[in-house]
């Protein structure tokens, strides 16, 4: 293959590695707008539209390892590939995440609500924020951002301690609320997940820039 052609295969990949992380934000914010509306038909959406980012996960590693096959690239090439690789299955468990949100909004159905959701939307805009950032990292390959991003993440988990505490508070006052608060407890780990995974990517970029691997903290199961 042509440089040329390569070049243009790689850029391809960039665009659909972006396109499938906007998909990904779009659902991040539809569960949440499902969650504070209890808005059934958004969280079904967000579920169903879960298979296209899946898909989307799927064409993009199908097309990385054809190039790696055949191309056989070395250096900042290969590097390239082996992020977005990476960048992919990050984005693609993200929107497992989202998913699972639209599910537990499902399940909380029209009971009420616990308390005001203050600092979920809060974890959940400072995640899609971060999100946005790290991809901006890497289309710029910007070590300076990335490092930023991994560094916020313990606003995430401060917010997401915040939230633990607070909950836990009611459940120990009314033992009736159990049910409510684990649900957001659950919705709060699930964002919590998602800036995780934003750290890996901006680390990612780091490796793609460096070729040095830099851990902001422990891996995302």
């Amino acid at each position: 293959m042509p440089r040329t052609d390569f070049d243009r295969d790689l850029r391809m990949l960039q665009d659909e590695l972006l396109l499938q992380g906007s998909m990904t934000e779009k659902a991040i914010a539809k569960s949440i707008t499902a969650l504070k509306r209890r808005n059934a038909e958004v969280a079904q959406e967000v579920i169903d539209e879960d298979d296209i980012i899946d898909q989307k996960r799927f064409e993009i590693e199908e097309r990385c390892i054809d190039l790696i096959a055949t191309q056989q690239p070395l250096a900042g090439d290969l590097r390239i590939l082996i992020t977005v690789l990476h960048v992919t299955g990050e984005l693609e468990r993200m929107g497992d995440y989202a998913e699972g949100i639209a599910k537990i909004s499902l399940m909380m159905g029209n009971e009420p609500p616990l308390k005001p959701l203050i600092d979920i939307p809060r974890m959940a805009d400072k995640s899609m924020d971060m999100l946005r950032r790290s991809l901006d990292a890497f289309v710029n390959r910007d070590v300076v951002a990335s490092m930023g991003i991994m560094t916020e993440d313990d606003e995430i988990d401060d917010l997401y301690e915040q939230v633990f505490r607070e909950l836990l508070t009611y459940m120990m006052a009314d033992p009736g609320a159990v049910k409510r608060a684990t649900h957001l407890l659950w919705v709060a780990h699930d964002l919590e997940r998602i800036a995780d995974r934003t750290t890996n990517i901006a680390e990612r970029v780091i490796y793609l820039v460096t070729g040095k691997l830099t851990e902001a903290s422990t891996p995302a199961d």
